[in-house]
């Protein structure tokens, strides 16, 4: 049985003179809690890039469709609204996360993500099961526990401190490009 002086110095003896106090296992939970805050931030990131979408793309559209004098709402054409949601923020995210360095496949799986809410949705508008604003919550709904779920399955990319900056049909690294060095 070890004493309370005895416990003090081995748990004293771990740290060396002259170092921050820093162990290999304290660096790994660090190291794992600054993954986790980045995931955490990655999925903010996403959740932003998804109303940014639904806004300015969806907003475009509506100032297009009102310009040209067409009456286009929720109440008059609610599958057609629930689509158009699901693939403005499917566009956008498309578009950023190509941007941020991210693989087709991850980009697809995160845009699928948007779109398969919005397309199970509308039968269950047209049959009348869910009335449009339901719907539209409960897609709204899958769309964040899909685009966790994609997260999660590709955690380590999530994770990951950057993004490799490139122009993807070039090849060329827009950071080293860009150095006037």
């Amino acid at each position: 049985m070890r004493t309370a002086t005895q416990n003090n110095d081995r748990m004293h003896a771990t740290i060396e003179p002259g170092t921050n106090g820093s162990t290999p296992a304290r660096d790994q939970v660090t190291s794992n809690r600054r993954g986790w805050l980045r995931f955490g931030g990655h999925y903010l990131e996403m959740v932003v890039v998804m109303l940014v979408g639904m806004f300015i793309l969806g907003g475009a559209l509506r100032a297009v469709l009102a310009a040209a004098d067409v009456a286009y709402s929720m109440d008059r054409y609610p599958e057609l609204v629930t689509l158009e949601m699901g693939l403005t923020m499917a566009v956008a995210m498309l578009g950023w996360m190509r941007f941020r360095g991210h693989g087709w496949a991850a980009t697809l799986e995160m845009s699928g993500a948007m779109l398969v809410p919005a397309i199970a949705a509308v039968p269950l508008i047209a049959l009348g099961a869910l009335d449009a604003g339901t719907a539209m919550t409960v897609e709204h709904v899958a769309m964040f526990s899909l685009m966790l779920a994609v997260m999660l399955r590709r955690r380590e990319e999530y994770s990951a401190h950057s993004h490799r900056h490139t122009s993807h049909s070039e090849g060329v690294d827009v950071r080293a490009a860009l150095d006037p060095q």
